[in-house]
């Protein structure tokens, strides 16, 4: 399949950092052409902009979170319908910071992901274990109930993306050892055919934690694993541009 390599800025960037979008947007019509798609997921503000430059540049758009609802009174909160129209392709649900931060269950996960699938966009669902639950030897149990809670039954007939973030690796600068890596998406890949047959083997799965210049290659390389969701690296055209390039 074609890899997917996905740069999110987080809460990260202003008016002026457009200018880095426009920087990727020139080395991506400028050099080689990139043999993966290309998508950012820049703050709400900033994404109806990027949308509209991404078009001429082949550079897709996605969000950062949705609501379960499509509309209502929600204050502060952003529906995948609004993504949508305002131009996103893709929304990111369950980052580990998200559930963290915000107390994000698998179920709510879930219910974000159908709402996603509900506006026509292409949810990416996060999972990862922790620091403490990787040494206690859960790792793959914890990331396993979280991929059978998150992923909702409509990835049997829809687009999905899967993301596996070890937690204690994201913006840390630590990243599991290949094996690891490997082991993980093998088991991944293992549970989504198990539960979806032909279409399983078909949902990309992207690697996220400390993804950079010096180490995309390798771990690209690695079975199962069909493209990056980049954090940090993202954030400067030309890190972000080298990680495209090492596809």
């Amino acid at each position: 399949m074609t890899p997917l390599i996905v740069g999110n800025w987080k809460m990260n960037g202003l008016g002026a950092s457009l200018g880095e979008f426009a920087d990727l947007a020139s080395l991506l019509t400028t050099g080689e052409p990139p043999r993966c798609i290309v998508a950012i997921c820049p703050p709400a503000t900033l994404l109806s902009q990027m949308a509209d430059q991404g078009a001429l540049s082949g550079i897709l758009t996605g969000g950062q979170d949705c609501h379960v609802a499509q509309n209502g009174a929600h204050t502060g909160d952003i529906s995948a319908a609004m993504l949508a129209d305002a131009g996103a392709q893709f929304v990111i649900v369950g980052h580990s910071e998200r559930r963290a931060d915000h107390g994000e269950t698998d179920d709510l996960v879930r219910r974000k992901a159908v709402a996603a699938l509900a506006a026509g966009l292409t949810p990416i669902i996060c999972v990862g274990e922790t620091e403490a639950e990787r040494d206690a030897g859960q790792a793959e149990a914890v990331v396993g109930a979280q991929l059978a809670a998150s992923v909702p039954d409509e990835a049997a007939s829809h687009e999905v993306v899967i993301a596996y973030e070890p937690v204690w690796a994201i913006g840390t600068g630590r990243t599991p050892t290949n094996e690891e890596i490997g082991q993980m998406h093998g088991a991944l890949r293992a549970r989504l055919v198990e539960r979806f047959g032909d279409r399983g083997a078909a949902i990309r799965l992207l690697y996220g934690g400390s993804m950079k210049p010096i180490n995309a290659r390798e771990i690209l390389m690695i079975d199962n694993v069909d493209g990056g969701l980049v954090g940090g690296a993202s954030l400067l055209a030309k890190d972000f541009y080298a990680i495209i390039c090492s596809v």
